[in-house]
C-alpha cells in the first residue's frame, strides 16, 4: 500500500472511530490526512470504497494481534483468555469508542451494501477463528456452537464496555467464557 494510501486509511479510521462514518465527510479526512483532494481520490473513487479499506485494515491489524496472542498460549482456554485480556487491555484504552465493525453494521443496515458485508465478514472470520482455537480441543459440532457463543459473548462485553461499564464488561466476559469452556469439556 502506498504512503498516501495508509495515511488516507489511518487518518479516517481514527475519524470514523470516535465520529462514526455518517458523521466523518471526505473533506475533513483530506484536510486531517494532509492530501490533496486529487490524491485521495486517485485512491478512494468514493467514500464507500474507503470505509471499506479502513474495515479491511482493522480487520487485518486485529487478525495479525489475535496471531501474536494464539501463538503464546499452550491451550484452547489459554488462547481464548489471551483473546479477553486483549479485550481488557482495549476497553482499558482512552480512545475505546466500541467496536468499528458493529458501527458500520448499524450504520449501513442494508446486507447488501457492501461495506455492510465488510463488516459482517470481519464478524464471521473472528467466530469462525474462535473455533479453530477450539477444533483441536473438541470436536467439530461442539467446537462450531461453542464459538458462535464466544463470538456472542465478546459481542456483549464489548457494547457493555461503550456503555462506559468496562470492568464490569469484562468481568462478565472472563466468567462467562470460562463457565462456557468447562461446560465444553475445554479445560486450561
Amino acid at each position: 500500500m502506498s504512503d498516501k494510501r495508509q495515511q488516507i486509511v489511518e487518518t479516517a479510521y481514527r475519524l470514523f472511530r470516535a465520529d462514526g462514518y455518517h458523521a466523518v465527510g471526505i473533506d475533513r479526512i483530506i484536510a486531517d490526512a494532509g492530501v490533496a483532494k486529487m490524491t485521495m481520490y486517485r485512491h478512494f473513487r468514493a467514500k464507500d470504497e474507503l470505509i471499506c479499506a479502513v474495515l479491511r485494515f482493522r480487520a487485518e491489524r486485529f487478525e495479525r494481534q489475535l496471531d501474536r496472542l494464539a501463538d503464546m498460549a499452550p491451550s484452547a482456554a489459554a488462547r481464548i483468555e489471551t483473546i479477553v485480556s486483549w479485550y481488557e487491555q482495549w476497553f482499558a484504552r482512552p480512545d475505546f469508542h466500541g467496536c468499528a465493525f458493529a458501527h458500520a453494521l448499524a450504520e449501513y443496515g442494508d446486507p447488501g451494501h457492501p461495506i455492510f458485508q465488510a463488516a459482517a465478514a470481519q464478524k464471521e472470520a473472528f467466530e469462525m477463528r474462535l473455533r479453530a482455537l477450539l477444533l483441536p480441543e473438541t470436536d467439530e459440532a461442539q467446537a462450531t456452537r461453542t464459538a458462535a457463543v464466544l463470538a456472542m459473548l465478546f459481542e456483549g462485553a464489548t457494547l457493555k464496555a461503550q456503555t462506559s461499564r468496562a470492568e464490569e464488561a469484562i468481568r462478565g466476559l472472563r466468567d462467562g467464557t470460562q463457565a462456557l469452556l468447562a461446560r465444553a469439556g475445554i479445560r486450561s
